[in-house]
């Protein structure tokens, strides 16, 4: 699905992967580029909305698109299974054919189904390294293979997570995929991409209960909970020329929380 608007010959395209549902991460900070002046294509695989509490959110792909029209934007919206290693060679190609070549990539794609050491399953723990972990190594490895900008213009950004216990398989997963981005950074130097990892902390986009929630502004010294939106705006900075000078880090944005 792609659509065209009036736009700049020099607008940037992003990739921004993992972009299911209006109201989380990757939807905000596709939104976030767009009014910045990039163009944006997206990823989402509706199959795992389905196994997932909030369901599949129909139509989200569609709604997103309008929103980045609106900031004039060009967009393209791919359904990728990134659990089958195939999936970001081709889901490269559909950008490169449909909006041109990618300078920057975000990744806010996950597995994440709560579970713990001893009750994770084989069948688990593969598939959220698969989505966490390879699929983003093979995400940036296609990047990198692929990337033909000005040197300094490249952006890497992952989203990952603190979370560990009671949730092993993802915080394990997101733990590769922190040491994935630092080595981009060092690996990719020659082009003069810049790679950086996120941590956007408790985040409210209806994933939890409200004990959940009620603990976690308890904790947090701004007694709220983040937004898909504060996200959205430190990579926003992070693909912005101002962001250049940061590379190679884990930025937490908590609001505080320890």
């Amino acid at each position: 699905m792609t659509r065209t608007a009036e736009t700049r010959p020099e607008r940037p395209v992003a990739l921004v992967t993992g972009v299911g549902r209006t109201v989380g991460i990757g939807a905000a900070i596709a939104e976030r580029l767009a009014a910045s002046g990039w163009d944006v294509a997206y990823s989402y695989w509706t199959p795992y909305d389905s196994r997932m509490s909030w369901g599949v959110e129909e139509g989200a792909a569609e709604a997103v698109g309008a929103l980045l029209a609106g900031h004039g934007a060009r967009h393209l919206a791919v359904p990728a299974d990134l659990a089958d290693p195939a999936a970001p060679a081709r889901l490269f190609e559909r950008v490169e054919a449909g909006l041109g070549p990618v300078t920057a990539l975000v990744m806010s794609h996950a597995e994440s189904v709560d579970s713990g050491l001893l009750d994770t399953t084989v069948e688990s723990f593969d598939r959220h390294f698969a989505v966490n972990a390879r699929a983003s190594w093979l995400l940036v490895r296609e990047f990198g293979l692929r990337f033909t900008g000005e040197f300094g213009t490249g952006r890497i950004v992952a989203l990952t997570s603190d979370h560990t216990a009671g949730n092993l398989p993802y915080g394990a997963s997101k733990g590769a995929l922190d040491r994935i981005t630092r080595a981009a950074a060092r690996e990719l130097a020659h082009l003069g991409v810049t790679a950086n990892a996120v941590d956007p902390g408790p985040t409210d986009t209806g994933w939890m209960s409200e004990q959940h929630r009620a603990d976690m502004i308890r904790h947090t010294p701004l007694a709220r909970l983040g937004t898909p939106r504060d996200a959205a705006h430190l990579v926003d900075f992070l693909c912005s020329p101002q962001g250049q000078w940061i590379n190679g880090q884990l930025l937490q944005s908590s609001g505080g929380l320890k």
